[in-house]
């Protein structure tokens, strides 16, 4: 059987998800056959552009006419066209994968949820947090499951780029709440707590999070429209009154955040995530310290595990290309390394094996929901100036 492959999308993680379909039957000749059937956009000649480069053999330019005819659906949409097209899908019995975070809301992020429970474990529904994918990350795992570092005390994510930092930097739809819902905490908070949850919450190592502290901090108020110039100086109306200025949106979501976390176990958490973190293009980290050992990783040292166990003078740096590494033996020689685009392609194996099968996936979207409902807790917080608990 050849599952049909509906994908809404077609820039940033259209490509990323086209560019690991592709690889599939080269380099995981068990994966399911799929054909790249539809593309789905607003802009028909675009869309027909993308197409053709991205390898699809028809396009659509509404959701609609395609959830229910494909076997599989992708939407990686902005945020705010998450729910909709989802929700429907998995209403019609069709299987999804959406990009994170899950929804804009904590209340989409729930009726999205409430769909895929109610379609079924044989209808996979898929959340896009790709760096569970990654081989040291899944290497991590093993060690953590195993006791490796005892009990977890300490846990640290941080997620740092630095794309605006550019105060002329052109706005985006990443900048506006209706459509993001939220900046640096959804956009990059999101991958982190996913990862804090998949390595030490789920097997209750240092349990769920409880409860959290948050501040959210916004340093530009405005931004250029893309092909406009910034005005030299802020317009205003006869009465001195501050006037919009066409060339200009305001930024209504957060460009940077930072978190307290208590687990189940007592264990702290902190987390922080920016786009004004000047140096940092995309410095993904995370750091577990237990009882017996610790580790760190860092998607720019994607190979790496960073590990040290009890008794050890210092981290060992383990580089995690060997052929009895997750996934590695789909791949290159000993310390052939992978890239960011290779947790695309193990991704998409795990969850079009899943569909295949008829059996479930994850990270689903109970665990986007899980995310959602740490992020929104942080916003909470930020808003109140205390702590508060995960509802």
């Amino acid at each position: 059987m050849t599952l049909e492959v509906g994908v809404l999308g077609y820039r940033f993680m259209g490509k990323a998800h086209a560019n690991a379909m592709a690889r599939l039957p080269m380099f995981f000749p068990d994966a399911p056959a799929i054909e790249r059937s539809v593309l789905v956009g607003r802009d028909e000649d675009a869309l027909e552009d993308a197409a053709e480069r991205l390898g699809f053999d028809s396009i659509a330019t509404d959701w609609r006419d395609v959830v229910a005819d494909v076997d599989v659906f992708y939407n990686l949409g902005p945020n705010h066209v998450h729910a909709e097209p989802s929700i429907a899908a998995l209403e019609a019995g069709t299987p999804v994968f959406c990009e994170k975070p899950l929804a804009p809301t904590l209340d989409d992020a729930e009726a999205m949820a409430t769909a895929a429970s109610e379609a079924g474990d044989d209808v996979p529904a898929g959340c896009a947090f790709n760096y569970r994918f990654v081989p040291a990350i899944q290497y991590a795992k093993t060690l953590l499951e195993a006791g490796d570092l005892g009990e977890i005390h300490h846990v640290r994510g941080q997620y740092l780029q630095d794309w605006l930092v550019d105060p002329d930097a052109p706005w985006s739809w990443r900048n506006d709440e209706e459509m993001a819902g939220s900046g640096a905490l959804g956009d990059l908070g999101a991958h982190t707590v996913d990862l804090l949850r998949f390595l030490v919450g789920e097997d209750d190592l240092a349990g769920e999070i409880e409860r959290v502290s948050g501040h959210l901090e916004t340093f530009v108020e405005e931004r250029p429209v893309e092909g406009s110039e910034a005005p030299a100086e802020p317009r205003e109306n006869e009465d001195g009154d501050a006037v919009e200025d066409d060339e200009t949106r305001p930024v209504t979501v957060d460009d940077a955040y930072t978190a307290q976390l208590a687990f189940a176990n007592g264990a702290m958490g902190t987390l922080e995530g920016s786009r004004f973190a000047t140096g940092h293009k995309n410095d993904h980290t995370i750091e577990i310290h237990g009882s017996r050992g610790s580790l760190r990783f860092s998607i720019e040292r994607l190979n790496e595990l960073e590990v040290l166990r009890a008794g050890d003078r210092g981290y060992e740096t383990i580089l995690v290309t060997d052929e009895d590494d997750p996934y590695v033996d789909h791949w290159w020689p000993p310390g052939h390394v992978l890239g960011w685009e290779h947790t695309f392609v193990h991704e998409n194996y795990e969850f079009l094996s899943a569909v295949a099968d008829g059996e479930s996936f994850a990270p689903n979207f109970a665990d986007g929901l899980a995310a959602q409902r740490v992020l929104d807790a942080i916003e909470r917080s930020d808003e109140r100036g205390e702590w508060v608990a995960l509802e």
